[in-house]
Order: C-alpha cells, then structure tokens, then sequence
C-alpha cells in the first residue's frame, strides 16, 4: 500500500530538484547580500531587510501571478496541443511585463511609508537609495518568471535552474565587487548590492530565451509570436487563474513581511535577527516550493488526461515525500539554531560586539520556532500547487486569507508587541497561520479530487474551473 506513493519518489524528485535549485537562486541572492551586507553592521543589515520587505510584498504578485502559466501549458501539454501552449506564454509575457512595470511603479509611490513605520531612521535612509534600485529589478524577474513556469509547465525544470545559477554568480561577484570597493571600483556599500541584484535579474531574462530557442523542442514555442493578435478569452483564462494565485502568494508573503515591520518596532537588533531567521527559514521553504511546482505539473498532466484516480494519488505521494523532507529540516534547525546566526555577523568587530551577540540570541529563538513550522509551511505550499494544478483558485485564496490575516497575525501583534515573549511571539503567530492554512488546503483538496473521482465514475466529466471552484 505504502508502495503506491512511495515509488513516485525518484521522479518527483528529479523534476522538483532544478526547480528548487532555482528557487534557492532567488534566496541565494539575498544570502549573498545578507552576508556581505552584514560585515558592514546590523544598521545595514537591517535596512536591507526593510528595503526588501516592500520587494518581497511586490514580487509575491508578481511570481504569484506567474503561476497561472504552468497549469494552463501543463494541461495543453497532457493534451498535446501545441498551440494552447504556446499562446499561454505569449498572453503570460504580455501580462508579466505589465504587472512587474506596474509594480516598480507602486513600490517608489510606497516609499514615503517608510517614515510612517516607526523604523528606526538611521535603517530608513539607509533603505531609500537600495530599494529604487531592486525595486526595478522586478521588471526582469517577472518577465523572468513566465518563461520560468512556461518551462516547468512542459516537464522541464532545469533550464530556468541553469539561467539562475549564472545570475547568481553575476550576484556575488558584483556585490563583492561593488559592497566592498575590491580591485579598484567603488565602495558602494548596500547600493552596490542592488546593482548586483539588478544586473543578475536583466541577465536570468536574456540567458533563458537564448537557452530555449537555442533548443529544437522549445523553438517555435519562444519565438514568431505575433502580440499584435491578443485573444480576450486567453488572457481572461490567464488572469482568473493569475490573480488569486497572487493573492494567495500576498497573503502569506504579507505576514512575514509584517514580522518584519513588527521587528522594527522592537528596535534594529530584533529587526536584524528576524531578517537572518527569516533568510533561513526561506531557503528551506523553497524545497516545498518547488515539490509544490511538481504537484502542479503532475496534477495539470492528469487533468488534460481526465484521470482523476492517478492524480489523487500522485498528490499523495508528492505530500508524503514533502512531510519527510520538512521533519528533516526541522531537526536540523533545532540542532544548528545556535551556530547558523553566526554566519551573518562578524564576531571579530569589537565595535558593534553587543550588538552582534544579542542578534544572535534573538535568532536563535527565532529558529526554534521555524523547527516547528518547516513542516506546516511545507505541506500548506505544496497542497496549493495540487490546486493550481486543479485550476481551483478561488476558495484557496479565502483560505490562505483567514489563516494568515484572521488567524496569524492577530497572535504575531498581540504577543509580539504586548508580551514578554516579543520577537518569539511574533514567529508563534506565524506558525500558526501556517498551520491552519495547511490543515484547510488539504481538507479542501481531499474534498475536490474525492468529487472529481465519483464524476468520473458516474459520467464523463470535463474539467475546469468552473467545475472545481
């Protein structure tokens, strides 16, 4: 019985590992600004952390939205129609560049707000010169994003992996290049690091469309695209799907956003510490970000097949593999909660040594309660793919609103800002947004594929959104 899930293992494995190596990529990048940014003192690392958090809320939409392209080309695909598949990009890059110009325009119209937060000032003045840099870099990575899901939605999930690790290498070199002043450029400090990120972004665009033109499969589906001809219907089908799945990636990303904003209520050192807390926690969170990519995929492929039995049971297996993945990360975190916030800091500075020191501790809390919710974020993240895949959008979205904004955040405000347990209390408020939004998708995706099989036995069923909205 247990064989039923567990021989799908090695292959969901290797359709979901590029696609967290390219998930990783995107945290990678700010790993890589967090540790360089980080010698240079906690202000400043903090003000990163502000600056990103207006980013974060922006890219959520964006990489959100985008996610609406994978189901809708993996369908096609099931199905083998071409054409479907190739106008799902086109209308997906129409919109994604609408959407990310869009939202570099929002975020600099947002920027006053950073004086209206009671964030330290020192942090705000710091922030304001970073964010209009990375905040534009979102107009590459969206447009970035509809090749990425394109890709994945036909089974191939390593060519987006390859344009990330190249955009990461950019990363680095610039930041260590252009933070630090080295081999004669300027000393930017954390402008140099937006620099980075912006030149890594403008890259990962052009690298993927050379890399799948350059290949025969993929050719004729990324070039002759005729955008003076856009169909109503697609990019209606697109949006429907689009905007509550962006809604759905808002909700969550909003609340961690908001523990940051909280934190800097609590001062820089808190605000310091949650930021490498939540730097860590992110790059777990991507393993179930991609297992959620391969649910979607699997789950799309099976809906254009009509087969309703294999695709309930695909979603197991994939959710089974996530629980085991997220319990070994959280082992982990309990174990190195200690040592991990050491590896943002310099411990040698004697200058900002208390600050270093109480950063430290606060970090380690916070990883403790991260332990706990590795797995409800795991498994909340890939039941949400099972149901894009589905094309079932709308009652997820209601859903991720009431854990996180009904439940979470009222118990991150409350006990964080008016009890002693303070950051602490922040992250239990985010555990428990979390798992509730896990315990509602599943329920909500155990009552769909359940109807979906009795149709199917009953009489022929036509799928859609219509049908399991």
């Amino acid at each position: 019985m247990l064989n039923n899930y567990t021989k799908e293992f090695r292959y969901n494995i290797k359709l979901s590992v590029p696609v967290i190596l390219g998930m990783l990529g995107h945290t990678f990048v700010q790993l890589a600004d967090n540790i360089m940014v980080g010698q240079l003192g906690t202000a400043e690392l903090a003000a990163v952390s502000l600056g990103n958090s207006f980013v974060f809320i922006a890219m959520s939409l964006g990489i959100g939205f985008s996610t609406a392209i994978t189901p809708l080309v993996a369908e096609a695909d099931g199905a083998s129609n071409k054409s479907d598949a190739k106008s799902a990009l086109k209308h997906g890059l129409v919109l994604c560049t609408i959407l990310g110009i869009s939202l570099f325009g929002i975020i600099l119209l947002s920027k006053p707000f950073m004086y209206m937060m009671k964030q330290p000032l020192e942090v705000v003045e710091l922030a304001m010169p970073y964010l209009d840099l990375v905040a534009f870099s979102l107009v590459p990575l969206v447009v970035f994003q509809a090749f990425k899901q394109f890709s994945e939605g036909l089974s191939q999930t390593r060519y987006p992996m390859y344009a990330t690790i190249i955009a990461n290498v950019i990363n680095v070199v610039l930041n260590y290049l252009l933070i630090f002043g080295t081999f004669g450029f300027p000393k930017m400090g954390i402008v140099g690091a937006a620099i980075g990120t912006l030149a890594a972004r403008i890259m990962m665009v052009v690298y993927i469309w050379f890399l799948l033109k350059s290949k025969k499969k993929f050719h004729d589906y990324v070039t002759g695209f005729n955008f003076r001809k856009i169909e109503k219907k697609v990019m209606n089908k697109i949006i429907g799907l689009g905007f509550p799945s962006a809604l759905q990636m808002f909700f969550e990303v909003a609340i961690f956003t908001a523990a940051i904003w909280l934190s800097g209520v609590l001062g820089k050192n808190a605000q310091a510490a949650n930021q490498i807390a939540l730097n860590l926690a992110s790059m777990t969170f991507m393993f179930g970000m991609g297992l959620g990519v391969a649910a979607m995929i699997g789950v799309g492929n099976q809906k254009g097949l009509k087969n309703f039995s294999e695709l309930r049971r695909i979603a197991q297996s994939i959710f089974l593999l996530t629980l085991l993945i997220e319990i070994v990360f959280a082992i982990l975190f309990l174990w190195g909660r200690n040592w991990f916030p050491t590896l943002y800091l310099d411990l040698d500075n004697a200058l900002n040594l208390a600050d270093n020191s109480e950063v430290i501790v606060l970090a380690a809390q916070l990883l403790l309660v991260a332990a706990f919710f590795q797995i409800s974020d795991g498994i909340q993240v890939v039941v949400l793919g099972a149901l894009r895949g589905l094309q079932d959008v709308r009652i997820p979205t209601l859903i991720t609103f009431i854990a996180y904004w009904l439940i979470g955040f009222p118990i991150s405000y409350y006990l964080g800002l008016y009890t002693d347990l303070k950051s602490m209390g922040i992250w239990i408020g985010l555990l428990s947004g979390l798992s509730a939004s896990a315990i509602m998708l599943y329920i909500r995706f155990n009552y769909l594929t359940k109807r979906l099989i009795r149709s199917r036995v009953n009489s022929p069923f036509e799928g859609g959104e219509g049908d399991v909205g």
